[in-house]
């Protein structure tokens, strides 16, 4: 496992170098798709690995750091890039990579209430951003995946149709609300109990939706898989007492389009899933199949 890394750790390491910071360490924050490195007390580097993925080039870091660049400059509760190294992305020995922070968690659960409130405050944030973003990419995305699902033999023929039927009719429904940058991935890994409050993370998906897609991604499992609604209804509830707006119709709809997607991007993720995951895979499905448009 160590001979695969060596190259992306060389490529952080190097990088680093280049820009007068020498690392002191190597200590693997995330070994996946993306290897996420701490390189001194303060630096962060995270690095694609994945180099035959469906993601290629460096235009998903261009825009992540530009989204948190503008939010980290107008004080949201977000991950910073470091200020030490220039934002990139950074390209090196084949690598695309960029640099962070390294911020402290802490370990205590974050509460359902400020995870409602530091994601108004992020998307009101948002609401000021004038770079370009793709209208619902993760969902347009994911449709287009579906081929290379199809011709790898990863799904089932009925899976396959399920997820394009439920992909299809999203993409229609939710292009009718009124659309702003987004977080576009606001699942709970994404989010940081640090010794300075809960900071969002990892902006790759970043993309042009309604608010609700955001939404139905941090309380999905909460609301579906776990059946928590007290901690769903929570954060929804704070947002509204922070002065966001929800409609429960794009709601619903981000409900399901998040599991549609969430199911296409499985094999992709989990390439070799555990028990566990193979379940929640097949609980999605099974909502999915009995989820209304």
């Amino acid at each position: 496992m160590m001979l695969e890394i060596d190259l992306p750790i060389r490529a952080a390491t190097e990088t680093a170098a280049a820009h007068g910071i020498l690392p002191d360490r190597c200590d693997i924050l995330q070994n996946g798709s993306t290897l996420v490195l701490r390189l001194s007390e303060t630096l962060v580097a995270r690095v694609v690995t994945d180099l035959d993925g469906p993601r290629q080039g460096g235009e998903w870091f261009a825009r992540e750091n530009a989204v948190a660049q503008h939010l980290a400059s107008h004080g949201a509760p977000v991950v910073p890039l470091h200020p030490g190294i220039t934002p990139g992305p950074h390209q090196h020995l084949g690598y695309t990579l960029n640099f962070w922070q390294y911020v402290t968690a802490i370990d205590v659960e974050a509460d359902s209430a400020a995870i409602g409130k530091t994601l108004h405050h992020c998307h009101a944030l948002l609401r000021t951003f004038s770079g370009q973003l793709p209208k619902l990419a993760i969902l347009t995305e994911s449709l287009a995946l579906l081929d290379t699902l199809e011709r790898r033999g990863l799904f089932l023929p009925a899976t396959l149709r399920l997820l394009e039927k439920h992909l299809l009719f999203s993409i229609d429904v939710l292009g009718s609300f009124p659309l702003q940058p987004l977080h576009g991935d606001a699942h709970p890994g994404n989010l940081i109990n640090t010794t300075v409050g809960l900071l969002w993370t990892d902006w790759e998906d970043t993309f042009l939706g309604p608010v609700e897609w955001d939404l139905a991604s941090i309380i999905w499992n909460a609301r579906i898989l776990d059946e928590d609604h007290e901690t769903a209804d929570q954060i929804l509830e704070a947002y509204r007492q922070s002065g966001g707006h929800i409609d429960p119709t794009a709601l619903h709809h981000s409900l399901i389009a998040r599991a549609a997607v969430m199911s296409a991007w499985y094999p992709v993720l989990y390439p070799d899933p555990s028990p566990e995951r193979r379940l929640k895979l097949q609980r999605r499905l099974d909502w999915l199949e009995h989820a209304a448009d």
